[in-house]
């Protein structure tokens, strides 16, 4: 079952963004600050909202949508971000299935323009899976500054 996820799915959103980061690039995060920064999406969903992948009880995947105006297209673009599927349950459909249904949930809204997200540069799995599901690599490079 795909749903939007609540409070009680925090601690394994946390697990998962933890292990994400440690996986994709070896960041040992602070778990407090993860803490709150879910906390902030879970309480507030003009900041994102979680889509989690549940059965039989327990979350196997999961993902989060943030929103992005756009003036070119008068829309939004939903960001797709914090993707990770369990160990375990990887290559099973999980991430397809997810992207599926925000896919779906973003045809519904008439200011949703498109879905974009990032990826490692040297990633080439995540590259295939996105190329299979239809979407195709930009012009854009990603720049940072941070605080």
């Amino acid at each position: 079952m795909i749903r939007i996820a609540n409070l009680k799915d925090e601690r394994s959103i946390i697990e998962y963004n933890m292990a994400l980061a440690e996986e994709t690039e070896d960041l040992d995060l602070q778990k407090n600050i993860v803490t709150k920064g879910v906390r902030a999406v879970l309480n507030d969903p003009s900041k994102g909202r979680y889509y989690v992948y549940e059965e039989k009880g327990g979350i196997l995947g999961q993902l989060l949508v943030t929103f992005e105006w756009s003036d070119w297209r008068n829309a939004n673009f939903w960001w797709i971000q914090s993707v990770y599927v369990n160990k375990d349950s990887r290559q099973k459909g999980i991430f397809q299935a997810l992207f599926e249904f925000v896919k779906e949930e973003a045809f519904k809204q008439k200011d949703v323009c498109g879905l974009r997200l990032y990826v490692e540069k040297n990633n080439q799995v995540a590259k295939t899976t996105y190329t299979k599901l239809g979407m195709y690599e930009t012009y854009y490079n990603m720049f940072e500054w941070m605080k």
